[in-house]
């Protein structure tokens, strides 16, 4: 389960459920730009009902286990745990057991209602936290009872059947998940966020498939229990072990029958738990990870601005108005362009600096969850498995070896508590591993490439510019740009950087077909971008169809930019490009501001540069900074979908002017511009003056 190559296809398929259009809440909830909010909101919102929605089958999934089975069982003199009699319990305690599975499952459907929105927050949220404690708390009262009033004397020949410690584990889970609902009910009664759930269609399907997998692994064992003759919870402890592919060996299939029903129970059990770890995956890390970066990047750009102003650097951040042409400040800045290319290229290090660190620390976190679950799971099983004698380092090793789901079968659980909790920890361990795995290829695999490529273009396969210039290109990348430069910027981004982080990342030496192509395609674009700053940039055309017309053409070519992988990165000539044609001029200071460091949640924060659009009735323009929160390079929305709504927002609004125009002539009885007779010509309007002079559709 540990391969990565599956990984990408349900990652795919899962961006493109939410990519379709069919629920207009979920693409509002996806556009709400929310990176001035405390990372705990998001996980309160989103995170816990994922957690919850995932967390409850598996409680209910141990009830069933718990109540199908004795909870007592006589050890005969001379025999082992294995060989057990099972002691029939009180008729009491299971129709209690069963009535609180009963509950469970009530709040497991309406919680699952609640998400397909077919029950309203404030009825299903009760009905289900006070289930799922009712459930655990009546559990707990009744392993208590088993372990006390119930326990049979002489201890030593009784012991606790497997669904005992099910019983346990079933407890706890629902404990933990109606404590997150709770406190998922707290922030929306707060007001951080709705009183709904924040989810999209494929996270809420992510409950579902989680049930799915329960019931499948459950029938499953029933079917086996009957064609083998083995115990329905040990069946369950082999099913659990096969769908994860860790294979110990201490059960096989004997019979004909059972071996040619492996063929089709493992692989669909394979694809629906690969279903569920991709939807995982791909739904709450992807999602976690833009949050946990969009709030990285305002961190970092609070800390750089705090920086600038210690340094007494915060001129460089204030808007030039008025300066005299040819008369460069402390740092070179001869316009206001120039010092808006240069906030420009600081953002860029801002997000190279966020993005690091955000790789790092969910490598960190997911490393330390794995290693957490290996050294406590190992510590439990030697615990659990004292009659066999496991030392702690014995049961590191099996837990390792189950981790990497490579079941040697050397050693394997064979009490009745060591079952149940592998089960348990081997369902919170095995995805925990490909989640790190995840991790560890944007951080630790992507050094160890790096580093390999930069040995060969030091050695059997230098680059093209040869030993010397390679030797050069590592200093300077080590360095960040302070070594063997001869200008260096701040936080050491080159004056004459393009910024276009996508572009360098690629640039690997030597370079295999594929990489030299995506290199080759960075150079092209970024040329281009050069190009068309030089000669397009300052011009718009003279007349209205030529401006519309221009719109439809770049439109078209940012929307070739949407699926760009990794997303595309702008260069700062290429926005000031795109900032004109929606009505704003980077050589013009008119709409530029000094950015805030700590800008007010409500009013100054959300909803400026990153706010949708139609917002054009304020009748003002807002004034915006490539460093201040209402930058588009703020958030997390990718920049050719930014720019693209934008171009779309435009051209509207120019169609609509149009439209309106059309109409006051026909009332008025007069011939429409550009209708022949009306002693205009369609090209006597000069769209540039237009858009120079109205307000900008919407706030930036």
């Amino acid at each position: 389960m540990n391969d990565p190559g599956l990984d990408e296809p349900i990652q795919n398929d899962a961006k493109d459920i939410e990519n379709q259009k069919v629920d207009e809440e979920d693409a509002t909830v996806e556009h709400k730009q929310a990176f001035l909010e405390p990372s705990r909101w998001w996980f309160a919102s989103t995170a816990f009902p994922l957690i919850a929605g995932t967390g409850g089958p598996m409680a209910s999934a141990f009830s069933i286990c718990a109540l199908v089975v004795h909870w007592r069982v006589y050890i005969p003199p001379r025999a082992t745990e294995a060989d057990n009699i099972d002691v029939d319990d009180p008729q009491w305690l299971i129709a209690v057991n069963a009535a609180q599975l009963t509950i469970a499952l009530i709040s497991n459907l309406t919680l699952l209602m609640n998400m397909a929105k077919r029950i309203r927050f404030s009825i299903a949220q009760p009905i289900t936290i006070i289930g799922w404690y009712m459930s655990s708390f009546v559990l707990i009262a009744l392993t208590a009872c088993a372990a006390g009033p119930l326990q049979l004397e002489p201890r030593e020949s009784y012991a606790f059947s497997q669904a005992y410690y099910y019983a346990i584990f079933a407890a706890v889970l629902y404990f933990l998940v109606a404590t997150l609902m709770v406190c998922n009910v707290y922030g929306a009664y707060a007001g951080h966020y709705e009183k709904e759930f924040q989810l999209t269609i494929s996270q809420r399907t992510l409950m579902l498939q989680t049930i799915l997998y329960f019931v499948y692994l459950l029938c499953g064992a029933a079917v086996y229990s009957h064609v083998e003759g083995w115990n329905y919870l040990d069946t369950v402890y082999w099913a659990d072990y096969t769908l994860l592919t860790v294979g110990i060996g201490d059960y096989s299939p004997a019979t004909h029958l059972g071996r040619g029903l492996l063929f089709p129970f493992a692989i669909g059990g394979i694809i629906i738990l690969g279903l569920v770890i991709g939807s995982i995956r791909s739904l709450v890390l992807e999602r976690g990870k833009e949050k946990m970066s969009a709030r990285m990047v305002e961190k970092e750009r609070r800390r750089i601005l705090g920086s600038l102003e210690s340094k007494d650097r915060s001129d460089l951040l204030e808007p030039i108005k008025y300066m005299t042409p040819g008369s460069p400040s402390d740092d070179g800045i001869k316009n206001e362009r120039q010092r808006r290319e240069k906030e420009f290229h600081i953002m860029r290090q801002i997000q190279q600096r966020a993005a690091m660190k955000r790789r790092w620390t969910s490598l960190i976190i997911s490393g330390a969850v794995w290693f957490g679950l290996w050294f406590a799971g190992a510590a439990i099983f030697t615990v659990a498995e004292q009659a066999q004698s496991w030392s702690y380092f014995g049961s590191l090793y099996f837990s390792y070896t189950s981790l990497l789901t490579i079941g040697y079968g050397d050693f394997a659980p064979q009490s009745n508590s060591g079952k149940p909790f592998f089960v348990f920890w081997s369902l919170l361990a095995v995805p925990s591993l490909t989640i790190l795995i995840s991790n560890m290829g944007d951080t630790i695999v992507k050094g160890v490439k790096d580093l390999t490529l930069w040995v060969g273009s030091l050695t059997v396969l230098p680059g093209e510019g040869g030993l010397r210039t390679s030797l050069k290109q590592s200093f300077n990348k080590f360095s960040g740009g302070r070594l063997l430069n001869s200008e260096p910027g701040f936080l050491g981004e080159t004056e004459h950087g393009n910024g276009n982080v996508g572009a360098t990342e690629g640039k690997d030496n030597p370079e295999s077909a594929r990489q030299k192509a995506r290199a080759d395609r960075a150079k092209t674009e970024k040329r281009e971008a050069e190009e068309r700053g030089k000669t397009t940039s300052d011009r718009l055309p003279e007349s209205k169809p030529h401006y519309h017309h221009l719109l439809i053409k770049e439109i078209g070519e940012v929307m070739k930019h949407l699926n760009s992988s990794p997303p595309r990165k702008y260069t700062f000539d290429e926005w000031a490009w795109y900032l004109k044609l929606i009505g704003e001029d980077e050589n013009s200071a008119l709409t530029h501001r000094k950015a805030l460091r700590k800008p007010k949640q409500h009013g100054e924060g959300i909803g400026g540069a990153m706010g949708r659009m139609g917002e054009r009735d304020s009748g003002k323009k807002e004034e915006w900074s490539w460093m201040g929160n209402r930058s588009p390079l703020m958030g997390e929305r990718e920049e050719a979908e930014w720019i693209l709504e934008r171009l779309i927002g435009m051209l509207e609004n120019e169609l609509e002017d149009v439209r309106r125009g059309t109409e006051v002539s026909r009332r008025s009885g007069s011939r429409p511009p550009g209708e022949k007779g009306d002693g205009r010509s369609a090209n006597s309007s000069t769209p540039r003056e237009d858009v120079r002079s109205r307000d900008c559709p919407d706030k930036i």
